[in-house]
C-alpha cells in the first residue's frame, strides 16, 4: 500500500510517498481503506514540534524518539470503509463505513491501517462525506472535552473563544451553542464571515481590538491556540469565571495549581483523550444537523508536504483533509 513516511525532523518536505506493507489484522481488529484522512496541529507537533510548548519539548523528543522519529505513518483521525474483520470481531462487518481514531499510534495517512473493534471507532455519520467525517475525531472531541467537561457550558452562559476560526476552535463554537452559550468568536478579518455562519453570537477581529479592552465580562475564555493568557485575560472574566486552553505554559500550570486553592476565577487545562462514546455523541449531532465540519482546503495524499506547510503556517480555517480515495461517488 502507499504511505508517506515520516523519517526526520525538519522541514515538511522530509515526507515522502512509499511502497510499504499492507497491514493485516489481528482477531479483534478491523482493516480499514482510509478514504480521508486529515493534517493537523498534533500530526504537526509529533513531526516537527511545531505548536509544542516549550515546557514539553524535552519530554516530547524523549517519547517521540532521538535522534529520529520512532512513529514514521503520522496521521490521528480517519473515515473509510472495512475491508476485512478479525474472527473475533462482532461490531463492524466488512463494507461498512467508518470514522474514528487511532489516537497516539497514529498512521492514518496511508491507504489502509487496522484498528481493535474496541477503539474510538464506529459509523459514520450518513449525512457526512468521508472528508467532513474524517475532521471529527480529535478535533471534535477536544472541543468537547473542554466545552461541556472542563468549562461545564449550560444554558445563559457567555463564553469567549479565541482562535475559533481553527479545527478545535470551529466545533467549540457549535458545540457551545449546542449547550445554550453566548459566544463571542475572536479571529482574524478573513475569517469572520466563516465563524458567524457557524453560529457566533458576536465575533471580535483581534487585528482590529483587543477583547481585554472592549469592557465586557464572560463566565468562560476559550484560548484554543495559546494566543493570549490569563493575566491578560481575567479581567474579562466573571467573578467566578474560568479560563481555560489546550496550551498550557508553565505560567498557565502554576496559575491553576494556585487558583484551584481559593475562591473566584480558576484557571484550567486538560488532556482530551479521545473516547468512544463522545464519538458516538458527536456522529448524533452531525446526523442532526448540531454539527458541521469545516473544511479549508483538500489535498490528495501524493501533496501530504504541501499540506503540512499549510498547516504549520497557522492560518487555516477550520480543518485540512487529505482525500485518500479519489473519485468516490456520493461520499461513500
Amino acid at each position: 500500500m502507499k504511505a508517506i513516511l515520516h523519517t526526520q525532523y525538519g522541514p515538511a518536505d522530509e515526507l515522502q510517498l512509499k511502497e510499504v506493507p499492507q497491514p493485516v489484522p489481528k482477531e479483534n481488529e478491523v482493516l480499514i481503506k482510509i478514504h480521508a484522512t486529515t493534517v493537523t496541529s498534533s500530526d504537526c507537533n509529533v513531526r516537527n514540534f511545531t505548536f509544542t510548548p516549550k515546557l514539553f519539548l524535552l519530554p516530547m523528543r524523549m517519547q517521540l524518539g532521538f535522534p529520529k522519529p520512532k512513529t514514521n505513518i503520522l496521521g490521528i483521525e480517519l473515515a473509510g470503509k472495512i475491508e476485512t474483520v478479525g474472527v473475533q470481531v462482532k461490531r463492524f462487518k466488512v463494507g461498512e463505513l467508518v470514522f474514528g481514531t487511532p489516537d497516539i499510534t497514529m498512521g492514518a495517512h496511508a491507504e489502509y491501517i487496522c484498528l481493535p473493534e474496541d477503539g474510538v471507532l464506529t459509523d459514520k455519520p450518513a449525512n457526512l462525506t468521508h472528508e467532513e467525517a474524517a475532521t471529527i475525531p480529535l478535533a471534535g472531541n477536544t472541543a468537547l472535552y473542554f466545552i461541556r467537561d472542563v468549562g461545564n457550558i449550560k444554558a445563559g452562559d457567555r463564553i469567549l473563544i479565541h482562535g475559533a476560526s481553527g479545527g478545535i476552535g470551529s466545533f467549540a463554537v457549535q458545540l457551545a451553542k449546542y449547550y445554550g452559550a453566548e459566544v463571542t468568536a475572536v479571529c482574524s478579518t478573513t475569517n469572520v464571515e466563516m465563524v458567524k455562519s457557524i453560529g457566533a453570537d458576536i465575533v471580535i477581529d483581534y487585528t482590529k481590538e483587543d477583547f481585554a479592552q472592549i469592557g465586557e465580562r464572560y463566565d468562560v475564555i476559550f484560548d484554543v491556540v495559546g494566543k493570549t493568557s490569563f493575566s491578560h485575560s481575567k479581567n474579562s472574566l466573571e467573578e467566578k469565571g474560568l479560563y481555560m486552553t489546550t496550551l498550557p505554559t508553565m505560567a498557565i500550570i502554576l496559575q491553576s495549581i494556585s487558583t484551584s486553592m481559593r475562591a473566584g476565577k480558576k484557571v484550567k487545562f486538560g488532556d482530551a483523550v479521545p473516547k468512544i462514546d463522545n464519538l458516538i455523541f458527536l456522529k448524533e449531532l452531525a446526523e442532526a444537523g448540531e454539527l458541521k465540519p469545516v473544511v479549508d482546503r483538500t489535498y490528495p495524499l501524493e501533496q501530504m508536504a504541501e499540506a503540512f506547510k499549510y498547516v504549520e503556517a497557522g492560518h487555516k480555517k477550520g480543518n485540512v483533509v487529505i482525500k485518500v480515495v479519489q473519485n468516490e461517488a456520493g461520499g461513500a
